[in-house]
């Protein structure tokens, strides 16, 4: 069966979000299959801004080096200002299925664009909205978005980083959730 399934990761800095970026990439999981999210922190001290080289966006600010690092591996990036949420970066195919929602209004009840992307990745609303919560106080979001055997393994690599959690959605057990 080649249904999708998803594996979220929550972690609580940008470096341990990193460290497991790349120790995912370590262990030979797909890339094109990750996604990162993250709250953009401000601060009076540091410059923040964002532009596009070629096809790649560029962020100078506070985490640059971390957003660079995760843009230069990962396929497609954004920046969005999400009401209730903020500020927030992400780069990977989530970028692809907010940008989906987005235009195709598909805002499901009550959840942001964010929530709606992860929503229609199969991930169930109860979980969006942890999820939500967790990235309004300043946590990150990582998912491995593919095959049951990828995200397994996945889950196996992220579990050994320390996330505050991890979890496993099923294709099949999101569409029975959601019914």
């Amino acid at each position: 069966m080649s249904e999708l399934t998803a594996v979220v990761a929550v972690y609580g800095t940008h470096s341990q979000a990193e460290d497991a970026v790349k120790a995912l990439e370590q262990a030979g999981v797909d890339m094109r299959t990750l996604s990162i999210i993250g709250k953009d922190t401000h601060s009076e001290e540091h410059v923040v801004g964002y532009y596009n080289t070629g096809d790649r966006m560029k962020y100078w600010g506070k985490t640059g080096a971390f957003w660079g690092g995760v843009w230069g591996l990962l396929l497609g990036s954004a920046a969005f200002a999400v009401p209730g949420i903020g500020p927030v970066l992400m780069a990977g195919p989530i970028v692809a299925w907010i940008v989906g929602a987005l235009e195709g209004a598909a805002v499901v009840g009550g959840l942001s664009a964010i929530g709606a992307g992860l929503y229609g990745m199969g991930i169930p609303e109860y979980s969006v909205l942890q999820y939500e919560t967790a990235l309004k106080t300043d946590n990150f979001l990582l998912m491995v978005h593919s095959t049951a055997e990828e995200v397994d393994k996945a889950k196996k690599v992220l579990e050994g980083t320390k996330p505050i959690h991890v979890t496993i959605h099923s294709a099949d057990v999101a569409t029975t959730l959601n019914v």
